[in-house]
């Protein structure tokens, strides 16, 4: 296998005393225990940990879990996302989705090279460090419109890091291109690719996805085209969207996914949740009429949970477009170390009803954090701090210890 962009040594589980008299729910003290000794959390354990009244237990346990790999650190990215189409063949078939449009259809869009540039002109600052690219599955935007476009922006902006096209958009260009997986990623690979965000992935069950996405890429090959771009190098996110239809039950064997997967390859950098939001599309008038809303607490015991039971992610960031900043802050006290950054103008998650602005300034996010009693620090894509904050000022990066697992 090709060696890592940047690895980072994988260990077993940490071995981190909980203290129990921060825990109210008996059934959470052996889970405390296997924690405290270094032992692998059981499927069984995190059903037990998504069903638990106790939620400030939880959150004490994640959170100091958390502590013991990276302090009291945050670190956050200052990225630009660009949606450079939103022409999807799925547009009918996902019905979580408020952003896709037809071809012809009022809305629709594809830029051009130029319009692409334009767009990422504002990283021209020197401030940006990140592109975050994804889009619909367009027909008309294959292998070339990509490869094309991430040299034009390699050259005009050869400071910036480039993640983009989710594992669906890959097999989409695959499937067009009459290419495999490897062939594409070694493409974009070598026209500026970077990363790979985590998008895509949903729910890995089956039956869910029959229900919310039933064309879109399984859960076996959304691992399998991660897999690929983890054996060129290229390192990913990868997410879970929760809060529609599915169960705990799905959601611990989704989770379960994503950590074989990690054992094997080291790739993934960060496990990001994602609150599905019910606004916009037609699943959600769906789960209004059930009365089943995403909650505060279900944003916060994911991310908790998520930190307990994947013990091989060194990451766990919170999208505060997604959840609202204040959430992210508190997620902050529940196994959250990263969170999104200064994004610049966002656009798939406010068409399906994000209320959140579409940016955050470096002011707002670093009062955002420091309001939580941590520290902020810079990172790169491959979560190497670049600068910390002290005060009101900003310093050279110190070393800091982070481990993954």
């Amino acid at each position: 296998m090709v060696a890592l962009a940047d690895p980072q040594p994988l260990r077993m589980p940490l071995a981190v005393p909980i203290d129990p008299s921060r825990l109210r729910d008996p059934a959470l003290h052996p889970i405390a225990e296997k924690i405290g000794a270094g032992v692998r959390l059981t499927d069984a354990d995190a059903l037990t940990l998504y069903r638990t009244s106790d939620l400030l237990g939880l959150g004490a346990m994640a959170d100091t879990v958390t502590r013991a790999k990276h302090g009291d650190v945050v670190t956050f990215a200052a990225n630009q996302h660009i949606n450079p189409t939103n022409v999807c063949v799925l547009r009918k078939t996902c019905v979580f989705c408020g952003y896709a449009r037809l071809p012809k259809e009022e809305g629709a869009y594809r830029y051009t090279l130029d319009q692409v540039l334009e767009e990422a002109a504002q990283a021209a600052n020197g401030l940006t460090r990140e592109f975050h690219i994804v889009g619909g599955l367009d027909m008309q935007a294959g292998l070339e419109y990509y490869t094309t476009m991430f040299r034009a922006l390699k050259a005009n902006f050869p400071h910036v890091h480039i993640k983009a096209l989710t594992a669906v958009e890959i097999a989409h260009l695959a499937r067009i291109e009459k290419l495999s997986w490897t062939e594409v990623l070694q493409a974009l690979k070598d026209a500026g690719l970077d990363t790979m965000p985590g998008g895509g992935a949903e729910t890995f069950s089956a039956a869910v996805r029959d229900v919310i996405a039933d064309k879109k890429l399984g859960g076996a090959d959304y691992i399998g085209v991660h897999r690929a771009a983890h054996a060129l190098g290229i390192r990913s996110n990868c997410t879970m969207l929760y809060g529609h239809v599915e169960t705990f039950e799905d959601r611990v064997a989704h989770l379960h996914m994503l950590r074989e997967l990690q054992d094997e390859t080291g790739g993934f950098l960060a496990f990001i949740p994602l609150a599905y939001h019910p606004d916009g599309n037609e699943l959600g008038k769906t789960l209004a009429r059930q009365g089943q809303p995403t909650t505060g607490t279900d944003d916060v015991r994911n991310l908790a949970v998520g930190r307990l039971y994947l013990d091989n992610f060194a990451h766990i960031k919170s999208h505060w477009i997604m959840v609202t900043p204040m959430l992210s802050q508190v997620a902050l006290h529940f196994g959250v170390n990263d969170i999104e950054g200064t994004v610049v103008r966002e656009k798939i998650y406010h068409a399906v009803g994000a209320t959140t602005p579409q940016a955050m300034t470096l002011d707002a996010l670093l009062a955002l954090i420091r309001g939580a009693g941590k520290v902020p620090a810079e990172r790169d894509s491959f979560y190497r701090v670049l600068r910390t904050f002290d005060g009101d000022a900003a310093s050279e990066a110190v070393p800091v210890p982070t481990t993954v697992g």
